[in-house]
């Protein structure tokens, strides 16, 4: 049966039935249902592309298509993108239908080059930005933050980390300097470690009153004025390119912070697997398969 509505109009129907927002994901997994902003906006593109070709090949609608239909689909689609964008696709069509669809594995090379920067690569990309987004590179280098963590930093004794976690006490072994904490996917809370120095600079930085942004459609308070989120992230790249001829994007600076943990690890005698699961807490996540992407 044809459908009237654009593809766009199917996803945000089709995300709208499953979304349910102000509930932890970690509390609620595997019911089924969109616990985050991003990741509902990132299944209703995802969806958005499977009802355009839904539609280009007189196949239905989203709310008819059949799981035989999905998983040709994502054959189709395991040829032209690499393996991170192919399972956010299966996982977007499993949350609308319900069911849980054979993995498929992309046939189109992944890169292997590294994303990393040296600190000195780092130190002339600050040269080129803003004392706001300087000081918030320099920090996301030294933290290993994402972009939007800048926007959640608050000192520790203000909000502990998340207890639902078992938290290596190996964390930050080797390095001193200031704890604080920061919202990380899915809500996580974690304990980050900032230079005394970067630290004194990050305070004077602090705003007389929080602050609410918004940033991809999702609402923070921040409590300090530097730089974060896309328009910080956007920055970094140019400056990137200005100083350096590339950018390997504000990403790329999580990669140097595990590359660089991973060294500091192993010469204090930890095993490979020990530094690799340090690390994964430290920087927000606890597959260490990820991990091991952030090493090439």
């Amino acid at each position: 049966m044809p459908s009237f509505r654009s593809p766009k109009a199917q996803a945000e129907h089709a995300v709208l039935q499953k979304i349910s927002l102000g509930q932890s994901r970690h509390d609620n997994r595997n019911d089924g249902r969109i616990h985050s902003v991003g990741t509902a906006r990132n299944y209703q593109h995802a969806l958005k592309g499977f009802s355009v070709y839904l539609q280009c090949n007189r196949l239905g609608d989203l709310q008819h298509v059949t799981p035989r239909e999905a998983q040709r689909y994502l054959e189709y689609r395991s040829e032209i993108v690499g393996q991170k964008t192919l399972d956010l696709d299966r996982q977007a069509i499993q949350m609308h239908l319900g069911i849980k669809l054979e993995v498929v594995k992309s046939s189109k090379g992944t890169q292997l080059t590294t994303r990393s920067y040296t600190a000195a690569q780092v130190a002339k990309i600050t040269l080129s930005q803003n004392e706001r987004n300087g000081l918030a590179t320099q920090i996301a280098y030294c933290a290993g933050l994402r972009a939007h963590e800048l926007l959640t930093l608050i000192p520790l004794p203000e909000r502990q980390s998340s207890a639902h976690r078992q938290w290596s006490s190996h964390r930050f072994e080797g390095r001193e300097g200031v704890k604080y904490t920061v919202v990380g996917k899915g809500g996580l809370i974690r304990e980050v470690l900032i230079s005394k120095e970067l630290a004194d600079r990050l305070e004077k930085h602090r705003l007389e009153t929080p602050c609410r942004v918004i940033d991809r459609g999702v609402y923070y308070i921040q409590k300090y004025d530097i730089g974060g989120g896309r328009s910080w992230s956007q920055s970094f790249s140019a400056a990137s390119k200005r100083q350096l001829g590339f950018s390997n994007g504000a990403h790329g600076l999580r990669h140097s912070y595990v590359q660089g943990r991973m060294k500091e690890l192993m010469l204090r005698g930890n095993f490979f697997d020990e530094a690799k699961q340090t690390v994964a807490q430290e920087v927000g996540h606890f597959d260490q398969d990820t991990t091991e992407v952030y090493l090439r």
